[in-house]
């Protein structure tokens, strides 16, 4: 009776050092064993045909074959498979000690480890795939930007064709005609253009029926006598400075964003796009290329002089520019340094009165920038990446170079259509795409918050 009782404990003593056995009888390891290894499921990875394997065992099958297939049924996965874990928990829970001599045995071996790492890039680089061309349907909150952008885009179809229907009217514009050849009704538009005030001497003109011809002769006496009578100094001065520039080009000078992309139609387009991928990059292209034309306009807009703080319009401003002072090259230097698409936003908003709903998606759009480049300092900071900044500026500047240079080339080449479809889409639908942006950004930044 003392030898039976005897071997029942030993058997038992047997079965608590057995990890394998040690368990109900009703499991056994051979329900969790892989179908590569035919040992127990480590890490155990479900492909989507419902067959698990060990990881590690699925990573030297994809190194050696670089088929995405199952092993065993050989039907294609879809993805990049991640662990069961509920089943791995399951099986870590049931065989403790099997699972850790088993762990001990792959960590030894490096053929593994560099599998399972060559395994998790390839996933990475599928991920990163999959995210870049399907996280804009994903995180657009029900498909709300999705359909907005599409309606957009369509509206701007509709909008460029008709554009492109009624394109000679941009060949009308009087920065394409001779001063010789105005009207009488066209020296009252360039008249008018110089400012508000200029509407007082609108019926004086036109009742002296003056063409292009005839204001060429016209002289500062001759302004200020009858029938013209322009008895302000400063509005005679500014039609007198005016019409010196329209006599040294021949035509009228561009003034307003229109005007200045009819003349300029490359120079537009391309300052529209590096303004908007690299501000500083632009005003640095405006001070070396178009210092007298664009650059003293536009420092003269945002840092304006104290003096100029007069009720005149921007247009009548700009007319008699001077070399800018200490003090506006000072202030225009932290601006361009910490807040480039600030300068962009003064700028626009000094033209509302000339571009009501242009300067306004401008406005929005430099904000969204800001926004999006503050993110981007931000997302460098957390991440410890100083260092990488010269790097980054190198590249930054290195690739808006070549597609500068790119653009330049082949410039003759490209339909006057897409060159339209191009500015009016960077100009009016890129704010929209901006939002979008920014609220990826903000979902990002509360993901990694909570």
């Amino acid at each position: 009776m003392e030898k039976s009782e005897q071997n029942d404990r030993d058997n038992l003593s047997h079965d608590k050092d057995n990890p394998v056995k040690n368990i109900s009888p009703q499991i056994s390891v051979s329900e969790f064993s892989c179908h590569c290894c035919y040992d127990i499921l480590i890490h155990p990875t479900t492909l989507n045909c419902g067959h698990s394997f060990c990881r590690h065992c699925l990573a030297l099958w994809w190194v050696s074959s670089k088929k995405t297939e199952c092993p065993e049924c050989r039907e294609k996965w879809e993805g990049f498979p991640k662990v069961n874990i509920l089943l791995r928990d399951a099986i870590e829970k049931l065989f403790p000690d099997a699972i850790r001599m088993r762990l001990e045995d792959i960590q030894q071996n490096s053929d593994i480890g560099q599998s399972l790492a060559a395994f998790q890039k390839y996933g990475n680089d599928q991920i990163s795939l999959a995210s870049n061309t399907g996280r804009v349907i994903q995180q657009r909150g029900g498909g709300f930007f999705s359909g907005v952008l599409t309606a957009l885009t369509g509206v701007a179809v509709v909008l460029l064709v008709y554009h492109w229907s009624s394109r000679e009217s941009e060949h009308d514009l009087l920065v394409h005609k001779a001063v010789v050849k105005w009207t009488a009704e066209e020296v009252v538009l360039w008249l008018e253009q110089l400012g508000p005030w200029a509407s007082l001497y609108r019926d004086r003109f036109l009742s002296e029926r003056v063409n292009g011809r005839l204001l060429l002769t016209l002289t500062e006496e001759e302004f200020s006598r009858a029938p013209y009578t322009i008895e302000n100094n400063s509005h005679r001065r500014v039609i007198l400075m005016e019409l010196e520039r329209v006599k040294a080009l021949g035509v009228k000078p561009p003034q307003n964003l229109w005007e200045y992309k009819a003349v300029n139609p490359g120079r537009s387009l391309f300052l529209l796009y590096a303004l908007k991928s690299s501000p500083r990059l632009g005003l640095l292209y405006l001070y070396l290329f178009d210092y007298t034309d664009s650059f003293l306009p536009f420092i003269h807009t945002i840092c304006p002089l104290q003096e100029d703080g007069s009720g005149e319009d921007i247009i009548t401003k700009l007319l008699d520019l001077r070399e800018p002072t200490w003090k506006q090259w000072r202030e225009f230097l932290v601006k361009y340094s910490f807040l480039p698409y600030q300068l962009i936003a003064e700028f626009a908003w000094d033209w509302l009165e000339v571009h009501y709903w242009t300067s306004r998606f401008l406005i929005v759009n430099a904000m969204l920038l800001s926004v999006l480049e503050l993110f981007s300092f931000w997302r460098i900071w957390s991440r410890s990446e100083l260092k990488t900044v010269p790097q980054r500026m190198w590249s930054h500047f290195w690739k808006v170079s070549t597609q500068g240079l790119f653009v330049a080339m082949f410039w003759p080449l490209i339909p006057q259509f897409v060159c339209n479809c191009l500015f009016y889409w960077a100009l009016y639908f890129n704010p929209i795409i901006n939002i979008d942006l920014v609220v990826k950004e903000v979902r990002q930044l509360e993901t990694q918050v909570l």
